[in-house]
This record gives C-alpha cells, structure tokens and sequence, in this order.
C-alpha cells in the first residue's frame, strides 16, 4: 500500500468497522469501531509515511489518527505540533498512543514534559505525569521523587480522572522502581486509597498502588532469587 492516500485508508477503515467493537471502544471513550489488531495490520502494510500520517489526523476520525500514530515519525513532529495535537486528542486512545508512540520518541519530549506537568487542563496535564513515570522508571537521574511525592500526596485524590490515573501511575513506579522510596509510596498510596476499589479482571493487577507496587516488587524480586 505504499502509494495508498487518506481516501484509500479510509475506506479500508469503513470497511473495518464493527460494531460490536465500536460498542466496547464506547465504553471507554474511544469513538470508533475497528479491531485494534486490524488496524495494526494496516498500519504495518502502509509503512512509515509521514505525509500520510498528518492527512490522516487532520480527518478528526479516531481510527485514522490511530493509524496516523503508527505510520508517523515521530521526530519530524514539531514541539508546536505535538503540543497542538495533544489538546486535539479527543478520545482517550489517541491521546494514551500520542504520548506512549510519538511524544516519548520526540526530542522534544523532556520540554513537553516540563510545560504540560503544569497546564491548567488536566487533560494535557496528564500526559506530562505519564511521561514523567516514564522517567521514573528510564532515566529517574535529575528528578525530585520527593518533590513528586509531595505533588500526589496533595492533589491526587481530588484530581479529574485521567490526571489522577497519571499520577497513581507515577505513585506506584516510584515504589516500584525505587527502594529508598517505597515506604513513603506505600503509606501515600494506603492513605489516599485512590483506586482502591477499581474493578480489576482476574488474572491482572490492581491499580491500586500499595497491591500495585507490592505486586511488582514480588516478580522482580522473585526474578532476582
């Protein structure tokens, strides 16, 4: 599909659509209806296309800018751009992909990080506690874990829901990931109790921290014997 245009992917997206699948993406704010193993598939056959990726987000469709997130470069982005698409990203899936497959690639990620931790819009501000757990865990050197203890332990349990997922995110890596930290996470995490009653399926962790953290500290301690 290398000569393919954003009609072409279009309608092999139209053609995708179930759905049964549109119904389970809506219980998650995702508003589209096509199998994410498909749409990986289409993706690897079109290849990398950056041309194609930016049409393809200008569309609005979520499957498309799903699809343009596969097929981008995420160095030819620039921090404008990425910035610009992030307050675009209106379903949770596009926004989780953009952060995790493009931003984190960027050399633009560390400056992003840094401004959207403190945006006004929780949304945005969300995706710069994700990039920071993503730091907690690849390069904690230069962060103030303490200086991010004290930010959750002040404004997780109230915050929107996508900020506060973000934040109990980076809770829980810092208890992971940093020994000289944990007692602290935990006793945050135990205190707080956010998350704590979160239908979580069999078979998965919570994402409560203090089950979160113990849980992980015990496979990589279990690795380690």
């Amino acid at each position: 599909m290398s000569e393919a245009t954003v009609a072409d992917v279009m309608a092999e997206l139209a053609a995708l659509d179930d759905p049964k699948a549109r119904a389970v993406n809506a219980r998650h704010g995702d508003d589209h209806g096509v199998n994410l193993t498909k749409l990986r598939a289409l993706a690897k056959r079109l290849g990398k296309r950056q041309e194609l990726a930016v049409g393809l987000w200008e569309t609005d469709d979520t499957a498309a800018r799903l699809v343009a997130l596969l097929v981008c470069r995420p160095k030819e982005y620039t921090r404008d751009e990425l910035d610009r698409m992030l307050r675009e990203a209106r379903a949770p899936k596009v926004h989780d992909w953009l952060v995790g497959y493009v931003v984190k690639k960027s050399p633009y990620a560390e400056e992003l990080r840094l401004a959207w931790t403190e945006d006004p819009d929780p949304v945005v501000a969300s995706a710069g506690w994700a990039l920071t757990a993503d730091r907690v865990v690849k390069r904690p050197d230069g962060l103030d874990l303490d200086g991010l203890l004290d930010v959750v332990e002040a404004e997780m349990r109230d915050a929107p829901d996508r900020l506060q997922w973000a934040m109990n995110t980076c809770l829980a890596q810092i208890g992971i990931e940093h020994p000289g930290h944990r007692a602290r996470a935990l006793d945050i995490g135990e205190r707080l109790g956010v998350l704590k009653d979160y239908p979580t399926p069999r078979g998965c962790t919570s994402p409560y921290a203090p089950v979160w953290i113990g849980e992980m500290v015990r496979r990589k301690e279990g690795k380690d014997a």
